[in-house]
């Protein structure tokens, strides 16, 4: 190696050439391994990002009131961005390649904090469009869950699925923590206060962004968790050619459509369907807009715990059958909630969110899983693109919704539909094949 840097010391000299894995001079051997610290840091700034996921939902009937806008056009908004907040995700991991998580991560956060402040001053629907479609959609992809993928694939080998559950998880635990807020904001002061939360929220994260977060073990001189030591890779020109490069070669692949049909649906039954249309829905039956958020956190709360839970369960069974365990069971679910919709909460509803909230994301440790079997260093990338198609079919029901309802006066075929997408999706899980190779198998693919 020539005139290399390490650690911020240069080599002057002639240095013989390590073999991979060999560690450099001054690696250090921490008694806590730093990747926990930066795996805390992606934790709570995830969790200051997922504020503005909470929102839409809550959002539907104030605009309606105030602007007499339908549901299917506001509906439209959240749509655009759903989509791109998916599309943009392997653009965003092939960005961090180029330019650093955390200035990718610093821009995102601002933006989104940008087009959710902004949206306090609209008075037309073409700007509900720009400001919370656009702008936070462009921004919120850049934060998706390309993001876990990235700061998981770097810092650690070992405990991979745990970190990727904890993670997947984080969303959901800003959405406990800020749904109670937003609702009671939104209902008692308007929606007005509830998007500045929201931006404001955003904003206070990315100073930790960029004082903790570090892009890579080497910057530290540190081996990734349970690995050995990796060189920091030059900066990957081409961002967005290698995204679209990506994305060819795994689309030749029959893995790749299965996983993203899969996946689509995942995103359809959940950030589509529930997030977007069950407070409403909850409210079209007289239930109050608070007590319909206040079970959508309670989701939050036990989607914590079933996607740690996934985490540690991918890390020891099959991936593939996992993911069709958790699609049967949310598409049954799914099946049964028109029945269960009513003015107060009662027992069986409260079953059905415990058990909705344990399937919520656990499907995201599996696929993030054998997305690494099928693509190794392209896994990231190619979960983005996976990730594109979760939000697109989110994006097809969240307007698709508004609409049924404007059309039939109720949310119940759209249940029944995607408890049926549910059934699919468990189907083409099970039919993914192994990579053919004669390497060995990660543990829990």
């Amino acid at each position: 190696m020539r005139n290399g840097k390490l650690g911020g010391m240069a080599q002057t000299t002639e240095t013989p050439a390590r073999t991979p894995g060999t560690p450099p001079p001054g690696l250090r051997t921490p008694r806590v391994h730093r990747a926990w610290f930066v795996a805390a840091v992606t934790f709570v700034t995830i969790i200051g990002a997922a504020a503005f996921a909470s929102l839409p939902g809550l959002l539907i009937e104030p605009l309606h009131q105030e602007f007499r806008w339908s549901r299917g056009t506001i509906g439209f908004a959240v749509s655009v961005n759903l989509a791109l907040y998916g599309l943009t995700a392997p653009f965003a991991a092939a960005l961090m390649d180029r330019f650093g998580i955390r200035r990718v991560v610093a821009a995102a956060l601002t933006v989104i904090a940008l087009g959710s402040l902004l949206t306090v001053w609209m008075t037309a629907a073409w700007q509900l469009v720009l400001y919370w479609g656009v702008l936070v959609g462009l921004g919120s992809g850049s934060m998706a869950l390309a993001f876990a993928a990235t700061v998981t694939n770097r810092w650690f080998v070992a405990r991979r699925g745990l970190v990727t559950g904890i993670l997947t998880a984080a969303g959901a635990s800003g959405q406990l923590v800020f749904l109670p807020l937003l609702s009671w904001l939104a209902e008692d002061h308007g929606w007005r206060p509830a998007s500045v939360t929201v931006a404001l929220s955003a904003l206070a994260v990315v100073p930790f962004v960029w004082l903790l977060l570090r892009d890579h073990p080497a910057d530290v001189r540190l081996t990734p968790y349970g690995g050995e030591y990796v060189p920091k890779p030059a900066p990957a020109r081409g961002a967005a050619r290698r995204a679209v490069t990506v994305l060819l070669k795994a689309a030749r692949t029959g893995p790749f459509w299965l996983l993203a049909g899969s996946f689509a649906i995942c995103g359809a039954s959940t950030n589509g369907l529930v997030r977007t249309h069950f407070a409403p829905a909850a409210h079209d039956h007289g239930m109050p807009l608070t007590a319909a958020a206040g079970l959508l956190a309670v989701i939050g709360v036990f989607d914590v715990v079933g996607t740690i839970a996934s985490g540690w369960f991918t890390d020891r069974f099959s991936a593939r059958r996992l993911l069709a365990v958790y699609y049967a069971l949310r598409g049954v679910s799914l099946l049964f909630l028109p029945m269960l919709l009513a003015p107060a909460v009662h027992p069986p509803m409260i079953f059905f969110i415990v058990f909705y909230g344990l399937d919520w994301v656990a499907t995201v440790p599996p696929t993030i899983a054998l997305c690494r079997e099928q693509y190794g260093d392209d896994s990231a990338i190619v979960f983005g693109w996976v990730l594109a198609s979760h939000q697109v079919g989110a994006a097809v029901v969240a307007f698709g919704g508004g609409v049924a309802r404007d059309v039939f006066g109720t949310y119940d075929p759209v249940w029944y539909a995607s408890g049926a997408l549910c059934a699919a999706a468990a189907l083409m899980a099970l039919v993914i094949r192994r990579p053919r190779t004669d390497a060995p198998v990660p543990a829990g693919a």
